[in-house]
């Protein structure tokens, strides 16, 4: 605020600074009224002669409040410099909140001297129309020169030119006045505004308030804060003052930390990479984009770049009236797709384009349209965690609504820095359940064709991304012609589970294959193994030997560590558990000691190993679980093995099962041969 500018003014101005009203200026006609008052001084302090104190708080409740207030024709008793008596005078003052030049807040008081216009009974009504309104005015101009100054009619006309306003949006006076200005207001932002600005009218508010935006003259919009006043005239209101102020950079930054703020709370319960991908495309349309599309990228960890490129849409969200994407789609890229080169490249690409006329290289024909057609900008953002690009977003901005630009982009990169975490998880995942499916697949051979008998086996992995197991199943032909048939869970969910498991499993095969002897002795050296080789490990296992003691005749040896027991269903369906040969689980007791036990087999009657699967459900025992077993089991009892096997599958387990299941069924001919 230049303060030169109020030296010539006819009346009194002063001006304080602080919560002590420290005198900081006075201009002549105030000195020649009140004194050369010295600067830097309180208030109270430079008028001790001032008999009415009371004053002094009108500037703490302006200066505390902001709200202006005015006093009309009020007595000052004190000392006069221009009258060796003083006495009383009467004076208008008009008193308002001020900024000064190094952002402090003060205040400012307009004065009048009114002593004659009292004591001649005249002081209201003598006074000018013009002279009022320039004393009302003048706490108006205490606004900064960049703002816009701008006064209406008391039904809300503009009726005074605003070089301001001109300046900043271009109009001309002839297009500004009345309601012309409406025609600088943003479209979308119009309704709401003049319905305020009727409201403020209509109900004469003390003060009204507004942000919009206002087409500049240079090209674009900004956002501007609206501050009017009504000017009265006792209970008149004789016209509107308003000031208009940039606050395009405020608005920004209250944008970006409400976004943040929305894409915590969306997020704060999303623990996969689509889930909280989605939740973020729900912020971004419609406050910052008009459409916005992600796509999780499967082959992240083994594409080549400069390959075509397999992209999973897992959401779209367009704004509310415009039609857009299908979310949950693959897309094929090829090599020159533009969204392929941005996830090569690991850079934001952005651009701003006619609406309809996107450059070439951005939407080669004969590509999917995964742009909107009256789109005018374009943000391609790879989400890039630990330098492979796991996700790619594509947001944009549609018709007349303003192009998408670099604060757009840093918000997008901020937005998605919440999907790092869970990102991050799903690559690490592929890593690991890569490592473990390629391992496991390694171990899931083909069952011994073995004259009379049928051996089916089937292998389901976890559900769960966070599961890759332990679980593994085997058969095989001894050397003395006997048939061998395992299965084993190694304890944990992981990739060293799994690896144990590989190991186990061989050396089992190892143990059976080196001497003939009971099962339970063969668990008994896996289990010394197992405790010498690999601290701290479990694991279950079922061991079974099917032998064939006399032509046409078959009888079981088995063994069971800590596993749910083999299931024997009878040709006519009859089913039942074998509870013999049990034994703890490997890996758990110093000195261990594993028992065995015999069982007949019948003709057409089929044996069945199992992982556990296959039986256990949460919140159910696992009685219930072996119970529903052996009822499914009975009733596909006189299907063809295979099928037998794959009917227990689709019957048994859920799509929310988080365990691995392996089996192993074994079929005896229906007579003897």
């Amino acid at each position: 605020m230049r303060l030169e500018m109020f030296d010539p003014a006819p009346i009194g101005v002063v001006l304080t600074q602080g919560p002590e009203h420290r005198l900081a200026y006075t201009n002549t006609v105030y000195r020649r009224t009140f004194g050369d008052r010295p600067l830097g001084q309180p208030l109270r302090r430079t008028f001790p002669d001032l008999k009415q104190s009371g004053y002094f708080d009108i500037f703490d409740r302006v200066l505390a409040t902001g709200k202006a207030e005015v006093l009309t024709a009020v007595p000052v008793d004190l000392g006069f410099p221009d009258s060796a008596e003083g006495g009383t005078r009467y004076f208008t003052f008009s008193i308002s909140r001020a900024t000064m030049s190094d952002g402090s807040l003060g205040v400012l008081g307009v004065v009048m001297e009114t002593t004659e216009q009292v004591t001649a009974a005249q002081r209201i009504r003598v006074l000018s129309e013009e002279r009022r309104r320039a004393l009302l005015r003048y706490r108006s101009l205490v606004r900064a020169g960049s703002e816009m100054v701008w006064v209406t009619g008391p039904e809300g006309g503009v009726t005074e030119p605003s070089p301001g306003w001109q300046r900043v949006t271009g109009q001309s006076w002839q297009e500004f006045r009345g309601d012309g200005w409406i025609d600088a207001v943003h479209p979308d932002d119009r309704a709401a505004l003049i319905k305020e600005w009727n409201r403020a009218l209509h109900e004469v508010q003390q003060r009204f308030t507004h942000t919009y935006r206002l087409r500049l003259a240079t090209g674009g919009y900004r956002h501007f804060a609206v501050n009017a006043a009504p000017v009265r005239d006792g209970n008149t209101v004789i016209e509107w003052m308003g000031t208009c102020r940039d606050v395009e950079q405020e608005w920004q930054d209250a944008r970006r930390e409400e976004l943040l703020a929305r894409a915590t709370a969306v997020t704060a319960d999303a623990a996969q990479p689509n889930e909280m991908l989605a939740a973020l495309t729900a912020v971004i349309v419609p406050d910052l984009a008009d459409s916005c599309a992600m796509y999780l990228l499967p082959q992240a960890l083994h594409r080549t770049p400069g390959t075509a490129l397999t992209a999973e849409r897992v959401a779209a969200v367009t704004r509310e009236g415009r039609s857009g994407l299908p979310p949950h789609h693959a897309e094929h890229l090829e090599p020159d797709s533009p969204l392929t080169r941005t996830v090569d490249r690991r850079r934001p690409v952005h651009a701003v384009f006619p609406p309809d006329s996107p450059p070439p290289d951005l939407a080669p024909s004969g590509t999917e349209p995964w742009l909107a057609p009256d789109a005018n900008s374009v943000i391609l953002l790879p989400v890039v965690v630990d330098g492979i690009t796991a996700a790619l977003v594509v947001a944009s901005a549609n018709g007349d609504r303003p192009p998408l630009g670099q604060p757009e982009v840093s918000l997008l990169q901020t937005l998605m820095e919440r999907a790092h975490t869970p990102l991050n998880n799903a690559l690490e995942y592929q890593r690991i359940r890569q490592v473990a499916l390629a391992l496991q697949h390694s171990l899931l051979t083909e069952p011994p064709d073995v004259p009379g008998l049928s051996i089916t086996v089937r292998y389901r992995p976890s559900t769960s991304a966070a599961e890759v197991g332990g679980d593994w199943y085997d058969s095989f032909v001894l050397r003395d012609g006997a048939t061998v048939l395992t299965v084993g869970d190694v304890a944990g969910h992981d990739l060293p589970a799994a690896v144990t498991m590989s190991q186990l499993r061989n050396m089992l095969r190892g143990l059976a294959l080196d001497r003939e002897e009971p099962t339970g002795e063969i668990l008994r050296r896996l289990d010394v193994s197992l405790q010498t080789l690999y601290l701290e490990c479990t694991a279950t296992c079922v061991l079974a030997r099917v032998e064939r003691p006399t032509p046409g005749r078959f009888q079981l040896h088995y063994s069971v560590a800590g596993h749910p027991p083999p299931l024997l269903v009878e040709a006519d369906g009859t089913a039942r558990f074998l509870d013999g040969g049990r034994s703890p689980m490997l890996g758990l007791l110093p000195h261990p000691a594993h028992s065995s036990a015999v069982e007949p087999l019948l003709p057409g009657s089929t044996l069945l190993l199992y992982t556990d699967g296959l039986v256990e459900r949460r919140e159910e025992s696992l009685t219930d679980g072996l119970e529903r077993l052996r009822r499914h089991a009975s009733a596909a009892a006189r299907r063809p093995l295979e099928s037998f096997c794959d009917e227990l599958l689709a019957r048994l387990l859920t799509s929310t099962d988080d365990d691995d299941t392996a089996l192993v069924a074994l079929r005896l001919p229906a007579f003897h041969q």
